[in-house]
C-alpha cells in the first residue's frame, strides 16, 4: 500500500509509456485523465505520489493541488508541462509540489524524484516542540537529546538571515529536514523551498538542471526549462550532498552564488535570481577540499554558518522518542492501532549499531508495525533476523536464525545480509537497497566501508 502512485496525463499514448517505465522500477500505478477522477482516485487508492501535468484538462495546477489535498493530505505531486511558464513552475513549487519538469519528462529524473519520496527523503520527519510546515504538509524534528537540542537552537537562532548554512552529518541524520526547518523560521518561509541532489545526476545534466536551458542548446533540448535556481527565486535552494558535484562545475555554482546570476545553458543574457542556499553533505568537507575534490573559495562561500547533525548511536536517547512518533505516523498512514514497544523490542533497539541512522529506524519500525499482530511490538516483529537463502520475502520462525544464534557481530550479520541480497538481485543496487530497507546511497556507503576494510566478498 505505501508504492502506490497515480498518473494524471491527458495524452493517452504519453500516459501509458510513462505507466510502463514506472511500473518497471517497482510501483503500483494508477491513471486518471483528468482532477476529478484523479481525487477520486488518491483518497480511494492510497496513494502516496502523484505526477500530474500542470492543467490537465484546463484544471490550474494550483487548484489542482488543494482538490486533492482535501482527500489525501499526505499525498505529494510533481508536476510535467511541455511549456511551462515560469511563474507556474514557482507558484507550483509554492504550493507545495516536489518538483516540475518539463515534457517530454526525462525518465532518470523522474525515476530519481520518486525514489526520494518513497525513501522518507521527501518527507522526512525527525521535536515535540519544532513544527515544520512544507507546502501542505507539516513534519516534526523529534528529540530529547541536549545535543541536538542545542544544535536546533543555533539553527533557529540564524534561519531569519541571509547567510549561506551548510549541514554535515552522515546519510539518514535529517540533513534536509533541518533545511527545511530554516527555510520556514526565515523570512523565505512563504516561497519556495526547492531542493536538488547533486550526487544523482551527471555534470552536463546537473548544469541544466540547476540553471535551466534554453531551447536548442543541445540535442533533447526542444523547449526552454527553467533552473532550480530560478524556480527557488526568492526562497530556498537546497543542495544536497554538494561535496558530491564536479569540481568543474563548482566554479559556475561560485559564481551563481557570488553574483546573484545565473547563465542558462545555451543562454545568452545572464538572469538575475535572489536565493538562500542551504547546502548537505555526508563527508568530510575538509578532507575534500584537501584532495582538491572541492573549491576552497566555495566552501567558505556556502559554510558562513557550519552545523553538524549527530549520528543516532551518539544520541541514543532519541531511540524511544524516535519509535513512538514513527509508530503515531505509520499507524496513520496504515490504519494500524499499534500502541507501545515492549522492553525487550525498545531494548533490542537500544543496541544496534544504526549505520542508516534516523531513516533506518523508521523503516524497521514501519516494518514492525505491519507484522504486529497485537497492539504492542515485540522483538520479533523487528524481524532483524537472517532468512535462510536471503532476505527476499518475510520468512517463519523456523526458517530464521535469530541474530543471538548467528555466528559473529551484528556487523558481521548486517555484512552477510547486504552481500546476500546483492546476489540475489544480481547486484542491483536499487533492488537490494530497496529489499533492505534502506537508500542507494546508504548501501553505497556500506560498500565502500567494507572496500575500505579489505573486504570485498560478495557482490557489488
Amino acid at each position: 500500500m505505501g508504492n502506490r502512485i497515480l498518473l494524471i496525463e491527458n495524452n493517452a499514448r504519453q500516459r501509458a509509456q510513462l505507466r510502463t517505465s514506472i511500473e518497471s522500477w517497482g510501483y503500483d500505478v494508477f491513471t486518471a485523465a483528468d482532477g476529478h477522477e484523479a481525487a477520486r482516485l488518491s483518497a480511494s487508492a492510497n496513494i502516496s505520489f502523484i505526477i500530474s501535468e500542470y492543467k490537465p484538462n484546463g484544471i490550474n495546477g494550483i487548484s489542482l493541488i488543494e482538490h486533492i489535498r482535501q482527500k489525501n493530505e499526505c499525498a505529494q505531486i510533481l508536476f510535467t508541462s511541455e511549456n511551462p511558464a515560469i511563474e507556474d513552475a514557482v507558484n507550483a513549487i509554492k504550493a507545495g509540489a516536489v518538483d516540475f519538469f518539463t515534457k517530454p519528462v526525462d525518465l532518470t529524473q523522474l525515476r530519481y524524484a520518486t525514489e526520494k519520496v518513497f525513501n522518507g527523503n521527501g518527507k522526512a520527519t525527525n521535536t515535540p516542540v519544532r513544527h515544520i510546515k512544507s507546502g501542505a504538509q507539516t513534519s516534526r524534528i523529534v528529540t530529547h537529546n541536549n545535543q541536538m537540542n542545542a544544535l536546533l537552537e543555533v539553527a533557529e537562532q540564524v534561519a531569519d538571515s541571509t547567510a549561506s548554512i551548510l549541514i554535515q552529518g552522515e546519510s539518514g541524520t535529517g540533513k534536509e529536514l533541518l533545511a527545511r526547518l530554516l527555510h520556514n523560521k526565515s523570512g523565505r518561509a512563504d516561497q519556495s523551498f526547492v531542493a536538488v541532489n547533486c550526487s544523482a545526476l551527471p555534470e552536463t545534466l546537473l548544469e541544466s538542471e540547476l540553471f535551466g536551458h534554453e531551447k536548442g542548446a543541445f540535442t533533447g533540448a526542444i523547449a526552454r526549462k527553467p533552473g532550480k535556481f530560478e524556480l527557488a527565486h526568492q526562497g530556498t535552494l537546497l543542495l544536497d550532498e554538494i561535496t558530491e558535484m564536479d569540481v568543474r562545475l563548482q566554479s559556475k555554482l561560485l559564481r551563481a552564488i557570488q553574483e546573484n546570476q545565473i547563465d542558462r545553458v545555451g543562454g545568452v543574457q545572464p538572469v538575475s535570481v535572489d536565493v538562500r542556499i542551504i547546502a548537505t553533505t555526508n563527508r568530510d568537507i575538509n578532507t575534500s577540499v584537501q584532495q582538491g575534490d572541492f573549491r576552497e573559495d566555495l566552501y567558505y562561500r556556502i559554510a558562513t554558518i557550519p552545523l553538524h547533525i549527530p549520528p543516532l548511536r551518539e544520541r541514543r536517547d532519541d531511540i524511544r522518542v524516535l519509535s513512538e512518533h514513527f509508530i503515531e505516523k505509520y499507524n496513520r498512514r496504515d490504519n494500524r492501532d499499534v500502541k507501545k514497544l515492549s522492553d525487550a523490542a525498545l531494548s533490542t533497539l537500544e543496541h544496534l549499531p544504526f549505520n542508516g541512522n534516523v531513516r533506518e529506524l523508521e523503516n524497521i519500525i514501519h516494518r514492525a508495525i505491519l507484522l504486529s499482530t497485537t497492539d504492542t511490538i515485540t522483538a520479533e516483529n523487528l524481524m532483524l533476523t537472517l532468512p535462510v537463502g536471503g532476505p527476499a520475502g518475510l520468512s517463519s520462525a523456523t526458517d530464521a536464525s535469530p541474530l543471538d544464534e548467528t555466528d559473529g557481530t551484528l556487523k558481521d550479520v548486517e555484512k552477510k545480509l547486504i552481500f546476500q541480497t546483492l546476489d540475489k538481485t544480481n547486484g542491483n543496487r536499487t533492488k537490494a537497497a530497496k529489499t533492505l530497507g534502506i537508500s542507494v546511497r546508504t548501501l553505497r556507503n556500506k560498500l565502500n566501508e567494507y572496500k575500505e576494510s579489505g573486504d570485498s566478498s560478495g557482490s557489488e
